[in-house]
């Protein structure tokens, strides 16, 4: 039963009034009592956006604040893995290989989803293996109490709450028990891991069966995906990007992701492919990518690699999703390899090297332990100084010689 572009608008509508409105009660503190007190509250507001009571007192039943899923969402990890190490835990030999199996399996599915949406299925198997192991795991957190939790919290509630209506129009329409409608802490739904406004735009009945079962139903969940990824842009002709290998002397502040030039232009800075031919000649334009040190790979990325980065906006998701759709076809591993050295940095130890380039006297703007453009462009600053590869990149090789160039 899809969604009518009328009631999608009015969904939208709703949606807008939700996050405008200014609740009667905003909870001090995180308790159970103030959590109910905030759901009631919440119920009429539903109920005056066209949700049923029925579903309403099915929805909420036994629902109560889960302080794990407060804990998740607030949770600021010690570390931030590198490439490699991210890398080689999403695309393993085992899901190469099941996800070459299943591109076998269901070829016919997914030609048919390629031939509707132009999307290829090889990255349709690489999102699925990337979301949930192929639909092994789907997540076991009941969506509704999540979605409450993180709507009561202050934190993020205006997104929350839209996320939370968007669900509870999915339990109006049918689509899904409330029993059934688990998935991840955050509220991602089924085996493609839809955020449940996602799921009203975007997912297909495919099996023609009344209901858009993202949980059971594997032409549901391809024909989804490729919906998706169309209405993001997807561009039927193009690669998602490909693995170059930079000159000696190169200029690294050209790998930022987004100056974008002709592939002729980047053939004629001396980048070839990894394995020493020359760049194709089409008339496409890349940007370039190096997401590790100047050791590490380095990608030309096209259009496909920005519409892979909507779903997840993580540049280590997108290059392992692409580069698992190239080994669900038998395409070449990387070429670049895993150095010794490799090593993540706590977030103190971000704070240790954010100091210690500024007690060098180069300007950094914040000491917080986060890397973002203000601590890569000081940190290409000091490269430079020192005439080393001016990289950017804050590995914990480089913070082992800043210590030793302002030891005192």
């Amino acid at each position: 039963m899809m969604l009518s572009t009328a009631r999608l608008f009015i969904f939208t509508l709703l949606c807008s009034v939700f996050s405008a409105t200014t609740y009667a009660y905003t909870p001090p503190v995180q308790s159970e009592q103030d959590f109910q007190q905030w759901l009631e509250t919440f119920k009429q507001k539903a109920r005056k956006a066209n949700i049923s009571s029925q579903t309403l007192e099915k929805a909420f039943n036994n629902v109560h604040l889960n302080h794990r899923v407060l804990e998740l969402d607030r949770k600021q990890p010690e570390f931030t893995r590198t490439f490699w190490q991210y890398f080689n835990s999403a695309v393993t030999d085992w899901r190469i290989k099941k996800g070459q199996a299943l591109y076998q399996k269901h070829r016919s599915q997914l030609h048919e989803v390629t031939r509707k949406y132009g999307i290829p299925g090889r990255f349709l198997i690489a999102f699925w293996g990337m979301e949930t192991n192929f639909g092994g795991y789907t997540g076991n957190t009941p969506i509704i109490e999540s979605l409450a939790t993180l709507s009561y919290d202050p934190r993020r509630a205006g997104y929350f709450r839209k996320e939370l209506l968007a669900a509870l129009t999915i339990l109006d329409q049918g689509h899904i028990s409330v029993k059934q409608m688990r998935g991840s802490w955050a509220g991602a739904m089924g085996q493609c891991q839809f955020m449940p406004s996602n799921y009203l735009r975007y997912a297909i009945d495919a099996d023609q069966s009344g209901k858009r079962d993202l949980w059971n139903s594997l032409p549901d969940v391809f024909h989804s995906m490729g919906n998706f990824l169309k209405a993001m842009g997807w561009q039927t002709a193009e690669n998602w990007g490909r693995e170059v290998k930079l000159p000696t002397g190169f200029d690294y502040a050209l790998a930022d992701g987004e100056s974008k030039k002709s592939l002729a232009d980047w053939q004629k800075l001396g980048l070839k492919l990894a394995d020493g031919r020359p760049l194709p000649i089409e008339a496409m334009d890349a940007a370039l990518i190096l997401p590790y040190d100047y050791r590490g790979p380095a990608f030309l990325v096209f259009n496909n690699y920005e519409v892979i980065k909507r779903w997840n906006r993580s540049d280590n998701y997108a290059l392992a999703v692409g580069h698992l759709a190239d080994r669900i076809v038998g395409r070449d591993a990387l070429q670049s390899t895993q150095p010794d050295d490799d090593h993540a940095l706590t977030r103190q130890e971000i704070i240790e090297l954010q100091q210690r380039l500024r007690r060098s006297g180069i300007q950094i703007n914040s000491i917080d332990g986060i890397v973002g453009n203000n601590t890569r462009r000081a940190l290409r600053e000091f490269q430079t100084r020192h005439h080393l590869p001016a990289d950017g990149y804050p590995s914990y090789r480089m913070l082992k010689i800043i210590r030793k160039q302002t030891a005192s």
